[in-house]
């Protein structure tokens, strides 16, 4: 039997349980504290709850710049990345439409990813087995790609 939960754990979850359970022990240690104590150990745990607040922000503002996405238009320059706008082009949609129009077929995305793969030397074996394709395409999708790629990698 599956279990699916209404509202699923993650780290922002966690990080607010721990977050309330430390504020709720402070108030317990600072209630039980002998009274003239009490001063001085809520001014202790209010400077070690804004520091630890302080860095934690500081960790989530560098983890999301570290993080980030290059920009879009970075992207369209660089012809190392895998998939840029002219990744699709010389891809055999004549040849892989039969396969398209049969019963059980994969998603033109498959055969997209299966493309991309392909002009970027894997062999028809680990596509077929990774993207859970028929052997005979990936092996057209490779024939295919490395007759379109080399033109371009001929030195001249």
């Amino acid at each position: 039997m599956t279990r699916t939960a209404l509202f699923p754990w993650t780290g922002r979850g966690t990080a607010l349980c721990g977050v309330l359970l430390l504020l709720t022990l402070q108030g317990i240690a600072v209630g039980v504290a002998p009274g003239r104590l009490r001063l001085f150990l809520s001014g202790v745990l209010i400077g070690a709850s804004g520091a630890g607040l302080l860095l934690a922000l500081l960790l989530a503002r560098s983890g999301r710049r570290t993080g980030r996405p290059a920009p879009a238009a970075a992207l369209g320059q660089d012809d190392t990345q895998w998939f840029s706008a002219r990744s699709l082009e010389g891809f055999p949609m004549e040849q892989v439409r039969p396969l398209l129009l049969s019963p059980g077929a994969p998603g033109l995305n498959r055969l997209y990813t299966a493309w991309v793969f392909a002009t970027h030397g894997h062999d028809p074996q680990w596509i077929a087995h990774h993207l859970d394709l028929p052997t005979p395409t990936a092996r057209l999708l490779v024939t295919t790609a490395r007759h379109h790629t080399a033109p371009e990698r001929r030195p001249q």
